[in-house]
């Protein structure tokens, strides 16, 4: 992975290029920022221009046989750790090497640009949680313990370092502060406020700022996407690639929960014909549990941005075209009246369809909650405009 690959981030590749030229690589490095930052593929990137042994102009060469390796995430020198948790296959002492093959084939897959929650889905470990445990700390001191086989550097990364158990984080301070000779950690993570006082001490702080639109707007170019279409996707994006991703993929699935939850709110907002609301509830619970929990916590997400719009936080908002004007219009009646009552009404739906309540039910009383609620909106609008 070249830094040429990387989307935007021109002035900190720039920054970490001038560091190596002037013999200034901190041997413990804390990349920070969100994961569609490209927080990891700029790790990579920046491991095998140290490692490359034919660098060009501010990049790594990509034929050498080192970068060759690094093609196939493979190099005997670059070694990574991430969180973990038991799966299917691993049962008990959960450890990154155990879950190599995995890895590499994941973040070859999204070129690097990946979420805790995706990894943690591709592994198979349901609902439990991930972490970088005590085995991986005695894996990296006795990798450390080795001189680099075949480069100049010993590259470990270790994504995710927030989620470092105490015990972990413990045993390696030691090696935090005072790693051996030509070895470079690097630390990924986005949360700041969860590392340990004492890691985050130890490690030299390289922000990564989130994307700029005209870089996103550029990838999404050389890829084919229209001019309009990109600029639509960045201004969505928040400056987060992952982001950009997850609406192209679940595209189809936004646009029908956008069309039924639309419908939904129409036929709530003034029910003349109780028949038809009852069918619509009736058609919605005949969806997988999955899906109806999709369209819910859409509708959150469209309650949050009526909120947002009320408070001129238009920029934080994630909509355009159809789905933004509707929640425009809608945002009126989503006030101080109602909207922490419809929040708790949407989010206890989800809950009892976790608990597999019956969904022909849960949708009949949800709806005559919605119609209720709309209505305390409608009269704290109609009230106010009387004032």
């Amino acid at each position: 992975m070249q830094f040429s690959s990387i989307i935007g981030q021109k002035a900190l590749i720039s920054k970490l290029i001038s560091a190596h030229n002037e013999n200034r690589v901190a041997h413990t490095q804390l990349f920070l920022g969100n994961d569609g930052s490209g927080t990891l593929p700029l790790a990579i990137a920046y491991a095998q221009y140290l490692l490359c042994t034919d660098k060009i102009d501010n990049d790594s060469c990509g034929v050498c046989p080192s970068c060759k390796k690094f093609e196939k995430i493979a190099h005997p020198d670059l070694h990574f750790y991430y969180p973990t948790a038991t799966t299917q296959s691993v049962k008990k002492d959960p450890k990154s090497s155990l879950f190599l093959d995995y890895w590499r084939s994941y973040i070859t897959d999204n070129d690097g640009y990946i979420s805790l929650n995706g990894w943690l889905d591709h592994l198979g470990v349901g609902n439990k949680q991930g972490y970088i445990r005590k085995d991986d700390a005695n894996e990296i001191i006795s990798k450390l313990s080795f001189k680099a086989y075949e480069g100049s550097y010993k590259v470990i990364i270790i994504w995710m370092v927030d989620k470092m158990n105490e015990s972990a984080s413990n045993k390696l301070l030691k090696t935090f502060e005072e790693p051996p000779e030509n070895t470079v950690l690097i630390l990924i993570g986005n949360k700041y406020e969860q590392l340990l006082p004492t890691v985050r001490s130890r490690a030299q702080l390289v922000k990564v700022p989130r994307l700029k639109d005209e870089d996103i707007i550029q990838k999404l170019q050389s890829t084919g996407v229209s001019l309009e279409e990109a600029n639509k996707l960045a201004t969505l994006s928040c400056g987060n690639w992952n982001t950009v991703k997850e609406i192209e993929d679940n595209a189809g699935e936004t646009q029908a929960n956008f069309i039924n939850f639309r419908k939904w709110l129409r036929l709530c907002f003034q029910p003349r014909d109780y028949s038809e609301l009852l069918k619509f509830n009736q058609e919605m619970s005949k969806l997988g549990r999955e899906k109806q929990k999709s369209f819910l916590n859409y509708g959150i997400e469209v309650i949050h941005s009526s909120i947002q719009n009320n408070f001129n936080n238009t920029d934080n908002i994630k909509k355009a075209g159809e789905e933004l004007d509707f929640t425009r219009k809608f945002s009126q009646f989503i006030n101080d009246s109602n909207q922490k009552e419809i929040y708790k009404a949407l989010n206890e739906a989800i809950y009892h369809i976790e608990r597999n309540a019956h969904a022909g039910i849960l949708y009949s009383d949800l709806s005559f909650k919605i119609v209720d609620l709309i209505a305390k909106g409608k009269m704290h609008v109609s009230k106010n405009a009387t004032q």
